[in-house]
């Protein structure tokens, strides 16, 4: 038997764990929506990120071009 509330009001705001809205899904208002978005904005949440090395720094195993002299002309 198929619910007749929508997929989107079962589930809860992450924000204050009201019941969620279909118009602002995941979340139960705009302005939930609005404070996790300044939580992201502020770095209040983050995606952990493992810097790769910078291709600058390693100059010994990086091939060089020859460089022209002034006798070359």
């Amino acid at each position: 038997m198929a619910s007749s509330k929508p997929a989107a009001a079962a589930g809860r705001c992450p924000t204050c764990g009201a019941p969620a809205l279909a118009a602002f899904r995941p979340f139960c208002s705009k302005r939930c929506a609005d404070v996790d978005l300044h939580r992201w904005f502020s770095g209040a949440f983050a995606i952990p990120a493992v810097e790769a090395d910078d291709p600058d720094d390693d100059d010994a195993e990086s091939p060089r071009l020859p460089t022209r002299s002034a006798e070359d002309d």
